[in-house]
């Protein structure tokens, strides 16, 4: 894997920030954009800008042929059955959205258990919360050990036969942790209960296989896989997408309309109302492209050294808590002695690194660490060694600093 040929891709990182060679470590939030995806956006708005699945002219059928050609991209990528199983939403949020209205809504009661984890983004929290307040469910939540990790052991204590539902992400965008996800959907299938993965952190760095996994949901994001933003996927088992009602209605979803009925297009149209994120769906059609020709294994192999020599080289600081299990994903999250994270990141900013600080839409999370907030630096296939000592001696830097105002 050629790294630096890699970066010659991404036209974004060949600039300077406050004087510095920008080094970009905030990929968890939102990954950059390679020439091949710019390329194929600017493609369909010059020469195929047309509306899908309406017309028969020429224009019409180019982007509608993009289009759908980018689905069949997305079901192989994650090995989806058919690509009825693929609908296109606006992004990981809306994904967990409609299967919390849709499925959830329709196919919970009072006395059904949602069980989910500690380590969620609200964006896998807030909708089981609005779930379970409108269907009599409980909400529940799976211990988490010291580590941020999942005990299976404690899976299998906390699923019963009352839990209708379990959500969980594939890899925590603050521990990193990278959840046991196939093994948690056998137990939850044990107990009748269906599986849904939040992949925000999973599909653009780990080989993603739905029918291996036996996930009944998959959600993820374009942006943070080299997409465009605005465009994401909700896979989910035939059998259940078909028993689903659509959660917006209007044009492009629908069979026939009469003026007191109407009904619904088949899979996977009856999801995805209006005019569809046709731009969006290509682009992220580049992006796995572009993912595929670089190897997913070799980006995972490539992650993993990053995250070990980060690891390494952040433990020589000082008065630095890393939070996380040993093996994780390409991010470390963590905090300096004395040093709140937002000063800590703007400290960095000035040298010309970008890493993310707050709560990282997990305030759950930070409740369990005890802290209010943390830094959290995250890497991709564009990164490097020489990025993570820019950061490690950005932080030095930034404890000296500290160190002599106070």
């Amino acid at each position: 894997m050629d790294v630096q040929a890699i970066r010659q891709q991404f036209p974004i990182l060949n600039q300077e920030v406050n004087g510095h060679p920008l080094v970009y470590l905030d990929s968890s939030a939102t990954s950059q954009k390679p020439l091949p995806v710019i390329e194929a956006l600017d493609a369909y708005y010059r020469e195929d800008n047309s509306n899908v699945h309406r017309g028969v002219h020429t224009l019409g059928t180019r982007a509608t042929e993009k289009y759908e050609g980018a689905r069949e991209k997305v079901r192989r990528f994650i090995n989806a059955s058919s690509t009825a199983e693929v609908i296109f939403t606006r992004g990981t949020t809306t994904s967990i959205n409609t299967v919390a209205y849709s499925y959830a809504r329709s196919n919970m009661k009072s006395g059904d258990e949602i069980l989910i984890t500690p380590m969620e983004h609200h964006s896998n929290i807030i909708p089981w919360q609005q779930a379970a307040k409108a269907t009599g469910a409980t909400l529940n939540y799976l211990p988490l050990q010291p580590d941020g990790t999942i005990d299976l052991d404690d899976v299998r204590q906390a699923i019963t036969d009352s839990t209708k539902l379990v959500a969980v992400a594939h890899v925590s965008n603050v521990l990193g942790t990278i959840n046991p996800v196939k093994e948690i959907a056998q137990i939850a299938h044990q107990h009748g209960a269906v599986l849904l993965v939040d992949g925000a952190q999973g599909a653009p760095h780990i080989k993603v296989d739905v029918q291996d996994m036996d996930c009944d949901f998959y959600a993820f994001s374009g942006h943070k896989m080299c997409g465009p933003t605005g465009i994401g996927v909700l896979y989910g088992k035939r059998e259940h997408l078909e028993a689903m009602e659509p959660v917006e209605f209007g044009g492009e979803m629908i069979d026939f309309v009469n003026l007191y009925d109407s009904t619904w297009k088949e899979l996977p149209w009856k999801f995805e109302g209006g005019t569809p994120i046709i731009a969006g769906a290509i682009g992220l059609g580049a992006a796995i492209d572009f993912l595929n020709e670089v190897g997913m294994e070799n980006i995972a192999a490539h992650e993993h050294r990053l995250a070990d020599y980060a690891m390494e080289k952040m433990r020589t600081i000082d008065g630095i808590t890393i939070y996380g299990p040993e093996k994780r994903a390409a991010l470390v999250t963590f905090n300096l002695d004395d040093v709140h994270p937002h000063d800590a990141s703007t400290a960095l900013d000035a040298e010309g690194i970008a890493v993310r600080a707050g709560h990282h839409c997990a305030q759950p999370l930070m409740k369990w660490l005890n802290v209010t907030a943390t830094a959290r630096a995250s890497f991709y296939l564009y990164n490097t060694e020489e990025d993570i000592d820019r950061l490690v001696d950005g932080l030095l830097k930034t404890k000296e600093y500290f160190g002599d105002v106070f």
